[in-house]
């Protein structure tokens, strides 16, 4: 067991903050397609390729570089990373050509993965029994960039120019890197690996720790319900069935917001009752959640009332799932905390990528409730896994200091 240091009261805030405003700079650049279009005179197809590169980036980023917080201390490795976001950002706002700006967005999107550093790092600051809450936390910050990144680009966009959120952004994230420079302990390497074999024990560590895989399928399969709906969504409100602009889709992504207050109490409840029985909730809540949306497709006042309550439903549940999965894992091995959260992540966004491409396809061939048997398929599919697997009571990972350890499962 790792032994935890102090951690003093207000840094789990200022690491949420950091995680909002860092995950923001993946986001906000969705708001800019049509302005950034007419700035260059091409299509929005074209333009919307600097959103897209920009997450490829932060996937990658993901697996090349959040390995090397168990490698390399965090408080410089998070400081030059935000650094060169900051640059990048800068960059992008100047750019003169589309070629330019497609290049500095992948630089953006591979050096903002702080976020994914910055959590394994809260988790080995606290005792097992504070984990989950100091987890959610950040979590919640998390959440609250994710979301409101898009009102933010848009709004300022729109006042100012496509340039300004870029211009702005760069700004914060230097500021940002000069706060937690300053405020973030310090701490030895956890490992003396090599870089390759950081890498490859990403990997390795899905086949070797149960709990790892079954946190990495749970959030799997519920983020891709999540990114079924979310990219199914905007061609159903602009449809013929709803009539509404794009701006409608932000109006609720700002009413999803409300699930980022939910993930602090996500990891309390994870201190509480174990990850399991959280992971349970969640996915019984995404499972009613896809019942509710399916009266999305009446239309009118009553199927957009279905629609708003049925996203905020499916967004606390994935949100919640995300705290008790990573309080999970942040468990097994806390000398690799960052390759476990490396294998974690990537899993998860193989889900979601997998979920916007079928959601695309099922909503192309069976309009939207065939989108919401898309959804209940796959939560029913962690159903399964949650059935098949330990349940009941805690597993070793989870089980706080000082309490009777469960018995080992039968293999």
């Amino acid at each position: 067991m790792d032994s935890a240091p102090a951690l003093p009261r207000q840094l789990p805030l200022v690491m949420a903050l950091a995680c909002g405003v860092s995950v923001a700079n993946v986001y906000f650049p969705q708001a800019l397609t049509p302005l950034i279009a007419d700035s260059f005179g091409i299509t929005a197809d074209t333009a919307a390729t600097v959103a897209t590169l920009t997450q490829l980036g932060y996937a990658a980023g993901i697996f090349l570089l959040v390995p090397l917080g168990d490698r390399l201390p965090r408080r410089p490795l998070v400081t030059a990373l935000l650094a060169v976001t900051g640059l990048a950002l800068l960059a992008a706002a100047l750019a003169p050509t589309t070629g330019a700006l497609l290049a500095t967005g992948a630089v953006v999107g591979v050096a903002t993965v702080v976020p994914q550093l910055l959590l394994p790092m809260a988790a080995g600051l606290v005792t097992a029994d504070r984990r989950g809450a100091v987890i959610g936390t950040l979590q919640g910050g998390l959440i609250g960039g994710i979301l409101l990144a898009r009102t933010f680009g848009g709004t300022l966009g729109e006042q100012l120019g496509w340039r300004a959120p870029y211009l702005v952004a760069a700004v914060l994230t230097v500021l940002l890197a000069i706060v937690l420079h300053i405020a973030l302990p310090s701490a030895a390497p956890a490992t003396r690996d090599r870089y390759t074999a950081l890498l490859a024990a990403s990997v390795r560590m899905l086949c070797t720790e149960p709990d790892l895989r079954r946190s990495a399928l749970f959030q799997a399969t519920l983020f891709g319900s999540f990114s079924a709906a979310w990219t199914a969504l905007a061609l159903l409100l602009t449809g013929p069935r709803y009539g509404l602009d794009a701006q409608a889709v932000g109006v609720l992504a700002l009413i999803g917001a409300a699930s980022m207050f939910c993930a602090p109490a996500a990891g309390r409840w994870v201190d509480l009752h174990g990850a399991n029985r959280v992971n349970l909730w969640c996915i019984l809540a995404a499972l009613a959640a896809a019942a509710v949306l399916a009266a999305g497709a009446a239309g009118s006042w009553t199927g957009l009332a279905a629609l708003t309550a049925g996203l905020l439903l499916l967004d606390i549940a994935v949100q919640c799932s995300q705290v008790a999965n990573q309080a999970r894992i942040f468990a097994l091995r806390p000398e690799a905390r960052s390759r476990l959260n490396t294998a974690y992540m990537t899993c998860s966004f193989l889900g979601g990528s997998a979920g916007s491409w079928l959601g695309i396809r099922a909503y192309a061939q069976l309009g939207w409730l065939g989108v919401c048997a898309l959804m209940g398929a796959l939560t029913l599919l962690a159903l399964a896994m949650y059935l098949t697997g330990p349940r009941g009571h805690r597993t070793l990972a989870e089980t706080p200091p000082g309490a009777a350890q469960p018995e080992p499962l039968a293999r």
